[in-house]
């Protein structure tokens, strides 16, 4: 019986390999798409896309919805990387790709969620609330969102939070990648796009998810966490955090 035990264990490593090595692959090849600028691809260094995908657990068979796509830098890795075996949704923020990169050939299965409220930046600091919703979805693997938080208000992000858990199945991930602010320093239009992770942890853990992993992939040590983010010499060089929740 533990010699079964064993072998099944066994088995059930290597295919976990090999799906890491299959999901690998199709995200270097995505990287690679003559669909991505160049300015793009430079910015693949201190984005560190595969590493940080591999991080959130991405496998090339899941159910993903990127939050807050923006202009699509990781839409264009993700949409490619799902499009045989997986399902990719994009929601919130999502009118710059629509009429755009979502009309391109390759980008066809991605959907874009309608979910019947806008973000209104209302808030301190000109950031950005957002109502009470749903997706729409439900029985997601994987939830993503790239340095984004920082955006929103503290109703906007629980708000988020609340319409990501209902989204995801049970045993989902919700991965998060933001700026770093000092912890409980008060916001200000110097630090207004960056956030503490000790707070986006709370207000997870408020949301009823569980922290199950960080990472200091990108750790930048010489980032002073004073200046904003879009200044020149910060630019670039922005210490940022990971943190992957679950939904029990």
């Amino acid at each position: 019986m533990r010699l079964m035990t064993a072998v099944t264990l066994l088995l059930i490593n290597a295919v976990c390999i090999a799906d890491e090595a299959t999901t690998a692959q199709k995200i270097s090849a995505a990287m690679q798409s003559s669909v991505r600028t160049a300015e793009e691809i430079a910015r693949d260094e201190n984005r560190k896309p595969l590493e940080t995908l591999g991080f959130f657990g991405l496998r090339d068979d899941m159910r993903v919805l990127e939050l807050v796509p923006g202009g699509g830098w990781f839409t264009k890795i993700l949409a490619p990387t799902l499009r045989d075996s997986g399902k990719l949704y994009v929601a919130i923020g999502t009118a710059d790709i629509a009429g755009t990169l979502l009309k391109q050939p390759g980008f066809d299965q991605v959907t874009a969620l309608d979910i019947g409220a806008e973000m209104v930046r209302d808030g301190e600091f000109r950031t950005h609330n957002i109502a009470s919703f749903d997706f729409g979805v439900r029985d997601i693997d994987l939830a993503l969102t790239f340095r984004n938080m920082h955006n929103f208000t503290p109703q906007g992000r629980a708000n988020i939070n609340a319409a990501v858990f209902q989204a995801l199945k049970s045993g989902g991930h919700f991965g998060v990648l933001d700026h770093t602010r000092r912890h409980m320093e008060p916001m200000t239009m110097e630090n207004r796009r960056r956030t503490d992770p000790v707070l986006i942890i709370k207000e997870a853990l408020d949301a009823g998810f569980e922290l199950v992993g960080y990472s200091d992939l990108h750790y930048t040590p010489d980032d002073e966490l004073r200046y904003e983010v879009g200044r020149r010499s910060v630019t670039g060089n922005t210490d940022r955090y990971m943190l992957l929740f679950r939904k029990p």
